[in-house]
Parts: C-alpha cells; structure tokens; sequence
C-alpha cells in the first residue's frame, strides 16, 4: 500500500509542493552554457564503476558507428541490410535527439519510419506485418537487393483560434507511396509514421518499478476526471513471457535492450540474439538470397556488443531543467498542473533496484511522464493497434529535456509524426483524454500561454 499512496500523492499534489530536484535525480546534469548541442550526449563517469567504463564507451562507439555490408574487413560492424532505412543510429538521432518530418513530398524520411501491418496479430499479440513489406518499409538495399519503396509525406494545415483571438495554424500528414518493388500494398494497409525519440534517460525509466506504473493506472481511474492511463502488455523476446510496454511511442517495448534490437533490425537490418532473422518476407527473393548464403553471420551483432550499446544509453545522463526561480516559470508550472497537464505528464516518479547499473537505483526524477498509454482523440489516431494499444492510444512522452530540443537539432518537430512544429501546436493537437488540458490552455490569456511555455522551455 506505501507505493500505492505514494504514485496517488503524485496525481493530487499541489502545483507548487513538488521539490526543486535534479530531474534524474544524481543522474542528472546541468547543461554547459555555450555547449547546449552537446546536451543529450553527456556521461556521468563518476557515476559509472571503473570496471564498466570500457563497456560504455564500446556503446558508445557502436552508436555513433556507420555499419556496413558484410562481408567486411571490420566484422564487428558488419551486417548493414538487406533491405534497410539509415546506416547508422544516429542517422535518426542526431545528437542522441530526435528525429524530423520530411517538410514536402520530394524531402526524404531521414529521422522518420513508417511501421505497417494488416488486420490481425501475430503470434505474440502484436502487429501482423504487411505480407510482402514485412512490419516498416526499407528504402534502401544492399547491392543486389532492392529497396522496397518511398514513402512521402504531404501536409494538410488547417486554423485553430485561441480564446483571445490568436490564431494558430495546425498541420496534419497524409502519406503515400511510390516505387515500391513487390507490388501493391495490402488492401487492409495500416500505417504509422513515427519520428525517432530522443534516447537519454531510458535506464531511468526502466528502472521505475512496475507496481508504480500500475498504480497510477489505478489512481487516474479512481480519480474519475476523464483520464485514465492504460498500461501495454507486449512480448518480451529475451524473457520469452509477456511484460509491461515502457518504449515507444505506444509504449510497444518492455525493456531498452528490445527497444535497441527492434531499431537494428528494423532500421539497419541487423540481426541480434533478439531479432535473430533478417527481415525478408518471401516475396523478396534477392533478400532471401542473401539471407540463405552460408557466410552470412548471424546473428551480426554480438550479445556483448549489444549489451554495450544498453549500457551506454543507461549512462546518458538527464539534462537538468534550468530557471526553476524565475517568477514566470513558477507561474507556467503553476498553470501546467491546474490545466492537467500533470495527471498524464507525472512530474515525479522513483526508481527501484537496478542491478545493471546500481547508481541509477533509489532516485527520485521527474521526467513528466506516467509511462500509461492514453486516448489522445481522432486527430492525433494512426488507427493502428499494436498490442493492448489502440489506434487512438499514445504513451505520454517524457517532457525532460524538451526545452534544449531545438538546441540539439536544428527543428522543432514535436509529437509521434513530428506535425507540431512548436510546443503550442503540440498542445493545441491533444484531443481525447488531453482535450480538457487542451482547453484550458486555450482560454488563457496571452500572458499565460507565454509563462506556460516558458515553464516547459526551462525543462
């Protein structure tokens, strides 16, 4: 009953009782003045055992590696393709940032995937990928092998008025296809198109115990304010057993391991102890070619290099929230709980044992998430499920961070498909179970609205 108490403390807190702490608690730092660009990339090494230090930065190196196509005078980092999206990690997320929307239709997905499946699921529970396209769509090949198509992007925009008068002009995207390689896409076709997150902070928030998580499920549901979060089951593929979804836009992954195999796979075409098979559906005869030749190494990434490439993200450290003295940043932290944005975006959460990494255990942090996937309303649906997560459910995205996005890549691209190209527009775009946040911050005056952003600029 103490962690149920405690997580229902943390949906009816007052806005200004919450504790001016570091955001990841001791694993958490400052930005440097002058080095913002540089902020999702910091270690905290006297955090970090001795023992682990060379494991760190062999993630560190594999992260930031170009793979290439096997075979390869430098095996470690071979395995690129068949059929893949970018060479690298990132490619998608530079600056360990996120990802960004292709502005027209002649502008290409660089930090953007567009997952597919048809009706059903698989034999886990989630998605059924497309039976020629597999479950993402790979622009590129390997020589020999062709990519399987484009996708692209065209932007309907239309105008929202706030209560003062302000107009905001809002944008939606309509995808398409063209080349595609194996012919016409299934006529049940669903789509997703999602930017790359940001990936500081993970072993913090696989570190939050389950118990936590649940509860707040069970608080937002016993508070009966039309938010009631909703906890993912998925597979979990080194475990062999069903787990809680912490990951991914609709919270698809349990663990940042799986998250990291899925984006080798998925993006790069490596294999892992994970996803062990390359993705060549059987309609995609060259890929199977490749797949089947007896030098082929798989699985192309080590499970020791995998775990380094985890233990490097669990070493990122959670840039501090800055300002939290200035009056108009009191005054938008202050307006953010009584709109509600808080019951969703939990300021504080805890973290229990981690063995992996002993330092990031026993923290308090406030990464202004519940981890809970919510209905965010048609506007922002891919009509998509994936797993327990419907077409109109997203899990609430950390907000840490966000206030140096900009500053570590060059675009404002907020929200699963990057459409919100500021903070307002991503608020303006909450529908469903964020509608009565949504409102209330449309009725604000000016002068709120600016204090608001602030607030979240400081995080």
């Amino acid at each position: 009953m103490r962690t149920a108490a405690f997580v229902l403390s943390l949906v009816l807190v007052p806005p200004l009782a919450l504790a001016q702490e570091p955001a990841g608690g001791d694993f958490s730092v400052l930005p440097v003045p002058g080095a913002e660009r540089e902020a999702f990339q910091r270690i905290l090494w006297e955090k970090i055992p001795n023992p682990l230090w060379d494991k760190v930065r062999s993630g560190r190196s594999l992260t930031r590696q170009t793979w290439v196509i096997s075979p390869s005078l430098e095996p470690r980092i071979a395995g690129l393709g068949p059929t893949y999206n970018r060479p690298s990690c990132l490619s998608c997320h530079p600056g360990n940032g996120r990802g960004e929307a292709p502005a027209s239709p002649a502008d290409p997905m660089r930090g953007m995937l567009v997952r597919l499946s048809v009706p059903g699921q698989d034999g886990h529970g989630g998605p059924k990928p497309e039976p020629h396209y597999g479950d993402q769509l790979n622009e590129f090949g390997i020589p020999g092998v062709p990519g399987e198509g484009e996708a692209f992007l065209e932007w309907a925009t239309h105008t929202e008025r706030l209560a003062d008068g302000q107009e905001i002009e809002l944008r939606q995207p309509k995808i398409g296809f063209r080349h595609l390689a194996h012919g016409p896409l299934h006529a049940g076709l669903m789509t997703s198109v999602r930017i790359a997150p940001p990936i500081y902070g993970l072993g913090l928030l696989e570190a939050v115990p389950e118990a936590d998580i649940l509860a707040l499920a069970k608080a937002q549901k016993a508070a009966s304010a039309g938010v009631a979060g909703q906890p993912n089951r998925v597979w979990d593929a080194a475990r062999r057993r069903e787990a809680l979804g912490r990951f991914g836009w609709k919270a698809n992954q349990p663990t940042t391991r799986q998250q990291i195999a899925g984006a080798l796979a998925g993006d790069m075409g490596i294999t892992s102890d994970i996803s062990p098979e390359p993705n060549c559906p059987s309609v995609q005869s060259a890929c199977a070619a490749i797949k089947a030749k007896a030098n082929e190494r798989h699985p192309e990434i080590s499970t020791a290099d995998l775990d380094d490439m985890t233990l490097y993200h669990f070493a990122l450290a959670v840039p501090d929230a800055r300002r939290q003295n200035d009056p108009q940043v009191l005054t938008g932290k202050a307006l953010f709980h009584t709109a509600g944005c808080a019951v969703c975006h939990q300021p504080t959460l805890k973290t229990g044992a981690f063995p992996t990494l002993s330092a990031l255990a026993g923290q308090t942090i406030h990464p202004y998430t519940d981890l809970l996937l919510h209905d965010m309303g048609p506007g922002l649906a891919d009509g998509r499920p994936d797993y327990r997560a419907n077409g109109q459910q997203w899990r609430t995205p950390p907000l840490w961070g966000i206030g140096l996005a900009e500053a570590v890549n060059p675009h404002t691209g907020l929200l699963h498909d990057g459409r919100a190209r500021n903070l307002l527009e991503a608020i303006l775009w909450h529908g469903g179970e964020g509608e009565q946040a949504r409102e209330a911050v449309r009725r604000m005056s000016a002068g709120e609205r600016d204090a608001l952003l602030a607030f979240l600029k400081a995080l």
